[in-house]
């Protein structure tokens, strides 16, 4: 799944081929992604102007020449790309966005849990939007926050800093990269952790994530001719998915387990 690296890098891939472009058609394929696409979107949308090219959590918020945005999200297996407007739709190609500078974008969607929506001002209150937590490389995140919001949770703190009404965008594999930087163990209760500690987790949380935007930057392929999907991170994961390696502190084997029925991987010499 695409998680907010990822998402990220496709915002800045897309975003200086999309903003002041004119719309001039959509193209709905497959009307039924996660919801239903919103049914006039070529209403809405033809002759406008892209102003914006935003992100939220996971969520792509293209504005239209007002506070008004087409929200997108790439689901479990989604891509966005960007084709010359003689290029032909393939069987997942499900949307697309017609600019005037001769290039589509174009959702491809394999297993349709992406969505394509329009929300109206203020976009920050549509219910996708509206009870997420704080973006992690913002100043309302950091250790301070975490400590607060944790205290009275029994819950493993993996779990924790994986809820988007704690914190967007830490996902399954950059959590388990983070805690171990920390630390931390996975499974250990939230609220039982100090205020140092979780200093420590939110300083791991930011550079983990940042690192993995950089990367993903430096690996992207052109948008304009390429599958539009970034680089991921995975060469440069410590612990995620090399359960039986030896952990790059200290040497012991990687450990797996699940907690909160996701995969979770961590050493148990170096994580307390």
């Amino acid at each position: 799944m695409p998680e907010l690296p990822e998402v990220e890098t496709t915002r800045r891939g897309i975003e200086p081929h999309l903003t002041d472009r004119r719309i001039t058609a959509v193209t709905v394929r497959q009307p039924v992604l996660r919801y239903p696409v919103t049914p006039d979107l070529a209403d809405r949308l033809c002759g406008r102007r892209i102003t914006a090219v935003r992100r939220r959590a996971k969520y792509l918020l293209l504005h239209a020449g007002s506070a008004d945005a087409l929200i997108i999200h790439l689901g479990m297996s989604g891509s966005l790309r960007l084709v010359s407007t003689n290029t032909p739709a393939g069987k997942h190609d499900h949307f697309d966005l017609v600019l005037d500078s001769g290039h589509i974008l174009r959702l491809n969607d394999p297993r349709r849990f992406g969505l394509v929506l329009w929300a109206t001002a203020p976009v920050e209150a549509h219910p996708l939007l509206a009870r997420l937590g704080p973006e992690p490389l913002t100043e309302g995140f950091d250790g301070d926050y975490l400590y607060r919001r944790s205290r009275g949770r029994r819950g493993a703190v993996k779990t924790f800093v994986m809820d988007s009404a704690v914190v967007v965008g830490v996902g399954n594999i950059y959590a388990s990269e983070a805690l171990h930087m920390a630390g931390i163990h996975p499974s250990r209760p939230a609220g039982r952790i100090s205020l140092s500690r979780y200093r420590r987790l939110a300083t791991a949380v930011q550079e983990i994530l940042s690192r993995a935007i950089e990367q993903g930057g430096t690996t992207l392929r052109n948008f304009t001719n390429g599958e539009g999907k970034p680089g991921y991170f995975r060469q440069h994961l410590r612990v995620y998915a090399r359960a039986g390696e030896a952990c790059p502190e200290c040497g012991e084997p990687v450990l797996a387990r699940v907690i909160g029925q996701r995969s979770s991987f961590f050493c148990g010499r170096c994580q307390r």
